[in-house]
């Protein structure tokens, strides 16, 4: 068996890598080998390694997010060189990878919520379902996959939390606050009973004007074109509103394990950015108010 058939099997076996991630580092392993040339694999050293990254961005102009996925690869193939005894010592393990920005997500305050729920033309067929929409994403922190995906059978009102099959199809329970309800309910009360809904949606609680399931392009680009009437310059979308529900929990004071929780992100790393967005928050509002700031 070669070395690299011996690699996936590590990645697929011991690793428990998904197939699709596997193939990732062996094509990243691949990039080096024809890097090499004649060289061997199990010959590079770390000058090699750096020469290699050096070519990724400057010939080949990879993206630093690209670049540091296959450094990635390269140590994980490194490590396994090593594991089975192949190479002595790992050259890269001094190998470093491009230094990547935090990337903060947008957040919308609390006014331009506001701006951009009262944009909402309730006299229209869709102007109920839109207003529920927008306070369901901000007032529970939903994905927009998880949004269109809600059922009505999934609203357990009386209690004060909806149920929400999130991603892996994993099922959470998320609160769900007296001005959203109230929202879902002059929907499904007024114009969804008014609807010729198809068999297959009848618990879906969002519904198109056909009856049937609402795509997320559709949610996109409503509240693309309800920003733009709130005035709204940022680049907003479904997502938004989703980092502004967490973000206005941390400022307000909220214990990140339950935003862990509410949100359905598998590790409190994920939940951490919002703690950056507050820090930020905070240093604006000193910025902007002490005298000798």
């Amino acid at each position: 068996m070669s070395t690299i058939s011996r690699f996936r099997q590590y990645l697929l076996l011991e690793k428990s890598l998904s197939a699709k991630t596997a193939e990732a580092y062996l094509h990243d392993v691949g990039l080096l080998d024809n890097f090499l040339g004649e060289k061997r694999l199990e010959s590079a050293d770390i000058g090699d390694l750096k020469n290699f990254t050096k070519y990724l961005q400057s010939e080949k102009q990879v993206e630093p997010t690209s670049q540091a996925r296959i450094v990635s690869g390269i140590r994980a193939f490194y490590r396994f060189l090593v594991l089975e005894g192949s190479i002595d010592s790992n050259p890269a393990l001094l190998l470093d990878a491009p230094k990547l920005g935090k990337h903060l997500p947008t957040v919308l305050s609390v006014p331009e919520i506001e701006s951009i729920l009262n944009a909402v033309d309730l006299s229209t067929p869709e102007g109920h379902r839109n207003r529920a929409i927008l306070e369901v994403l901000y007032g529970c922190g939903l994905r927009v996959s998880e949004l269109i995906g809600l059922r009505l059978s999934c609203l357990h009102f009386e209690e004060g939390y909806i149920r929400v099959i999130g991603k892996g199809d994993k099922e959470r329970i998320v609160p769900i606050g007296q001005t959203a309800q109230k929202a879902v309910l002059l929907y499904t009360n007024g114009q969804r009973k008014k609807l010729k809904i198809k068999k297959e949606c009848g618990d879906i609680v969002f519904l198109n004007r056909r009856g049937g399931q609402l795509s997320r392009v559709m949610v996109f680009l409503m509240i693309k074109e309800l920003a733009e009437h709130a005035g709204i310059t940022k680049e907003i979308s479904p997502h938004t509103f989703r980092h502004s529900f967490a973000t206005h929990l941390v400022e307000g004071g909220a214990d990140l394990r339950a935003v862990q929780e509410m949100l359905g992100h598998e590790s409190i790393t994920t939940t951490e950015i919002y703690t950056h967005l507050d820090r930020e928050y905070i240093q604006s509002t000193i910025a902007l108010f002490h005298p000798r700031y």
